[in-house]
């Protein structure tokens, strides 16, 4: 089998010797072991995928679901696609427990969120930390022997940035939970911004953000020859899964760790609101198929209250916001009422599916929310709707 510097690399990382090297493209912390025995010796394995439109597309995910049946011809494998296209790694801690960990447990887990998190949530570092370190968290409480792999895509910008020496904030960010947790990363944007440098590729045959089967494959191939190199030694007799360490001190104390959605239906809606699959075909902008059947908690009616009480320190919804939608108005524990706006600069042509944060700092414990269609709008927005997918808490 040919060693290619990827694998190399990953050899090389676990080696004490070299713990101040500089940090590399296929970077191997802690260990994936866990998922190879529960492969090799159960004949069973449960690996998932979570992240936006590029987890989401047929790209690098089933490139790498094709090389784990052909790794493991007698694994009978199940494969969890939770990609949804457009959302961050704050929808993916909330949207975590209902599609990925709800099934059976996981054994390999990939994550994706660095471009959603900088191009789409437009987050700071503090809410990339806290969307990703949520997911991390949530999983190995869940099944600490669960092995973790973080990946780094890239847009323009990020790649701009990149090769001019600097980091991107989610790749920052993630990359600090990564290593904070022991979870091996694949940094496709550096090798990419690396090989258009060294004139050994272009953006146009990458394929561009979504990228093309050449750029996909480029990510899968860091994947495999990974996990190859990791798993290249004899499984030794009565090998057994050893669970994964969990710091008792997160980064940050307001990560999404306990994220979840609440049902809207548990809200208590007045006059103005109404739980009901809105009329589609009579709404302009476009829809994605899988959010068109779901009742939502709908108003388009300013001065509409919902109310909810939930457990928690953090409160706010997933919603779709399209060219209609509005602002809302919002009071936790009969406090003072605070804005926020729903329509995203990707509403203007599409209910966009966002979350929106209403606080993220209250005290543990019980709380009340209050929920009030605004009488203002954005200037773009042609209305005064919500339509409110889950309500997200933490």
């Amino acid at each position: 089998m040919r060693i290619s510097r990827f694998a190399i690399v990953c050899l090389l990382t676990v080696h004490p010797l070299c713990a101040e090297a500089a940090e590399q493209n296929a970077q191997l912390r802690g260990s994936v072991a866990n998922s190879r025995i529960q492969f090799e010796t159960t004949g069973k394995g449960h690996v998932a995928f979570i992240g936006g439109s590029i987890t989401e597309m047929n790209g690098y995910r089933p490139m790498v679901c094709e090389f784990l049946q052909k790794q493991f011809p007698k694994t009978e494998f199940t494969f969890t696609a939770a990609g949804i296209s457009s959302t961050c790694s704050t929808t993916g801690a909330f949207r975590l427990s209902s599609d990925v960990l709800s099934a059976d447990p996981v054994d390999l887990f990939f994550v994706e969120f660095a471009v959603n998190d900088d191009q789409d949530a437009g987050h700071a570092r503090r809410e990339c930390i806290r969307g990703l370190e949520g997911i991390i968290r949530q999983c190995r409480r869940h099944n600490p022997n669960m092995d973790i792999i973080v990946t780094y895509f890239v847009n323009p910008g990020m790649r701009d940035l990149l090769q001019q020496g600097m980091v991107p904030v989610s790749i920052d960010a993630h990359a600090t939970v990564a290593k904070h947790y022991s979870i091996p990363t694949i940094h496709l944007a550096r090798e990419v911004a690396e090989r258009i440098t060294a004139g050994t590729l272009t953006w146009k045959v990458f394929g561009g953000t979504h990228p093309a089967p050449a750029g996909n494959r480029i990510c899968a191939d860091m994947i495999q020859e990974m996990l190859l190199a990791a798993w290249s030694d004899p499984l030794p007799a009565g090998a057994k899964p050893a669970a994964h360490s969990l710091p008792d001190r997160p980064i940050d104390a307001g990560n999404y760790g306990d994220g979840r959605f609440i049902d809207p239906a548990k809200a208590d809606p007045a006059d103005g609101w109404k739980l009901q699959v809105p009329d589609w075909k009579n709404l302009p902008g476009g829809k994605r198929s899988r959010f068109t059947t779901a009742p939502l908690l709908c108003s388009t009616q300013p001065g509409a209250v919902a109310t909810l009480t939930f457990s928690g320190r953090a409160i706010g919804v997933y919603v779709l916001a399209g060219p209609d939608a509005g602002a809302v108005e919002v009071s936790v524990d009969g406090g003072l009422f605070h804005r926020h706006d729903l329509f995203h600069r990707f509403s203007r042509g599409l209910h966009y599916p966002r979350t929106v944060v209403f606080d993220a700092d209250l005290e543990s414990g019980e709380h009340t929310v209050r929920v009030r269609i605004s009488e203002t709008k954005n200037a773009a927005s042609k209305g005064h709707a919500a339509r409110i997918l889950q309500f997200v808490a933490n």
